[in-house]
């Protein structure tokens, strides 16, 4: 019998795979020129003498100016609590079925998207000039009807000096927050639409009521595409609290910052020190925005890489290895 086996020759192995590297020579470039532009700014920063950096750590943290940050903190947290929960009602608002409820909430997003928000700040600041007492009454045109009648008709329960009701912190407050909710409610809106339908039928079917569904199963999963624009607008609110020093608000930061340029004719380094604070302000806001992100996100979405991974993906780690080729019989 003839043995096959020895007859027939081996069959020759491919030679393994030998991969290359993909070099990207252009980011290593780019690389480059962002280190000079990067070195050629520090340069400016620490040869130029009229940046007077002595003169800004002496004044950026005067007991005046600590104040400024907190009424900036406090004006940025009551502006988007209040931003907050008026845009969730204006979004549910505008989401109903009443067509009455919805059209007032797309006017109202409407007219306080179209207006800048200096300009309310500002136009909150004179209300005054219209009334100089807010007659707050139980009967509309109670004073028109009892001259019709000939009767006094005094509807007032109870009556505000305007410079009282809107001073300048709460103008300013009402102009930010009302400003924010128009926004939110836009925010909120796009976030609830953003969950299945199927789910609040579902929740429909276990006989829960609409208001229950909504806070127990729409909002927590419209909570992911909520926060990360809510973070970018509590940031830009921060920075817009500048903005009531035009009302005046006197112990805001950015006015107290100008106060002490103005006072020692060094404006430009007083610019400098509101862009330290507000860096530094911000810096906060978005490592909280990070943390609550990640709370929100657990359970969606993709698993967190390893950090060879992450480099791979920007195209900073080395290439695959080589592939063996696969053996014959």
């Amino acid at each position: 019998m003839t043995d096959l086996s020895k007859d027939t020759p081996d069959p020759a192995r491919p030679e393994a795979i030998k991969a290359v590297p993909v070099r990207h020579p252009g980011r290593w470039v780019a690389v480059v020129v962002i280190a000079v532009l990067a070195a050629m700014f520090v340069n400016m920063l620490v040869t130029n003498e009229n940046f007077k950096w002595s003169f800004i750590i002496d004044n950026a943290f005067r007991p005046n100016i600590v104040e400024g940050v907190y009424t900036t903190i406090a004006l940025t947290v009551l502006a988007m609590v209040i931003g907050v929960l008026l845009g969730v009602v204006l979004a549910v608002m505008r989401l109903s079925d009443n067509p009455i409820l919805s059209g007032v909430a797309w006017l109202y997003t409407w007219f306080f998207r179209a207006v800048p928000r200096l300009v309310l700040a500002i136009l909150f600041g004179n209300m005054g000039i219209l009334y100089a007492k807010y007659h707050i009454g139980g009967v509309p045109f109670a004073g028109p009807l009892g001259d019709l009648m000939g009767v006094d008709i005094d509807g007032t329960l109870f009556t505000v000096d305007a410079r009282t009701l809107l001073s300048g912190f709460m103008a300013g407050l009402l102009a930010l927050a009302l400003s924010e909710a128009a926004y939110m409610a836009e925010i909120v809106r796009a976030g609830i639409l953003s969950v299945d339908p199927g789910q609040e039928e579902a929740a429909g079917a276990l006989g829960m009521s609409r208001a229950l569904t909504l806070r127990r199963i729409i909002l927590p999963q419209a909570m992911r595409v909520i926060i990360p624009p809510t973070g970018n607008e509590t940031i830009a609110m921060l920075k817009d609290t500048s903005l009531v020093a035009f009302v005046p608000v006197t112990n805001e930061l950015f006015f107290q910052l100008q106060a002490v340029g103005s006072r020692t004719f060094n404006v430009f380094p007083m610019l400098v020190a509101a862009c330290m604070w507000y860096l530094i302000l911000t810096s906060f806001l978005l490592a909280g925005q990070y943390f609550i992100e990640r709370h929100f996100a657990r359970g969606a979405g993709e698993q967190p890489r390893d950090k060879r991974t992450a480099l791979r993906a920007l195209g900073f780690g080395s290439g695959g290895g080589a592939a063996g080729g696969g053996g014959g019989a």
